[in-house]
């Protein structure tokens, strides 16, 4: 599903070079839950990045579901990241003056679906993450963790062949985020494959596979000695 090969991301400030990602090669099956565990700095937020279409590599190739991703245009790139790729971020990213539903149909605003076809599927993906019952408040009537799972079914709600969560419980505190990472680890088990972003091993642990970044390189590769 996800293949890099020797993919490198130079940056050139005045005389220094910076290869936050320097010379990586990594292939991730339909299915997986891997975990991209690297210290600030690492290298690992490039890289996810680029596995999200939000960067693109200095050098190398990218294939996504068999898509050289680097021979494509910006708008295929946009179509991508709103039909294939679904995005958690640490923050949520929810737009505090649209309800929890209206949040989650956003994607499909841009797919071209009827406003009954986008109640359905927002609807449908509300309901996997337990929120039916929260339609119409704001963001601002919810907990952390709720709103972290808005953010999770708006990364749903278009059916896309990746969940990419980059630290999705850095603004958790630690019984929430165990909850969240136990939702992550459901999704995966009914097919879903998830690439998960973070700094500390032991969330990391939760995923089935551990890819451990540092220097722009990858430093090892297996599967979780804990697993979920």
């Amino acid at each position: 599903m996800i293949r890099l090969e020797d993919i490198y991301k130079i940056y050139n400030t005045g005389e220094n070079e910076v290869r936050a990602v320097d010379g990586i090669s990594l292939t991730i099956q339909k299915g997986e839950y891997v975990a991209i565990v690297g210290q600030s700095g690492s290298g690992k937020s490039t890289l996810m990045n680029i596995i999200g279409c939000l960067d693109v590599p200095t050098a190398g190739r990218y294939l996504l579901d068999g898509d050289d991703v680097g021979a494509l245009s910006d708008n295929k790139l946009a179509d991508i990241r709103n039909r294939r790729l679904g995005f958690v971020f640490q923050q949520y990213n929810l737009i505090a003056k649209l309800n929890v539903l209206e949040n989650v149909e956003l994607p499909l605003q841009y797919g071209g679906y009827s406003a009954r076809q986008r109640r359905e599927k927002a609807e449908g993906a509300l309901a996997r993450v337990g929120l039916l019952d929260r339609l119409h408040h704001l963001p601002s009537q919810l907990s952390g963790g709720q709103q972290q799972r808005v953010s999770i079914a708006r990364a749903l709600v278009s059916d896309p062949s990746v969940i990419l969560a980059d630290e999705p419980t850095g603004a958790l505190d630690s019984r929430t985020g165990l909850d969240v990472l136990q939702f992550l680890t459901q999704l995966n088990e009914q097919g879903n494959t998830i690439v998960l972003i973070t700094h500390d091993s032991k969330i990391a642990s939760m995923a089935r596979r551990v890819v451990n970044i540092s220097d722009g390189k990858i430093i090892s590769d297996e599967p979780s000695a804990a697993p979920a």
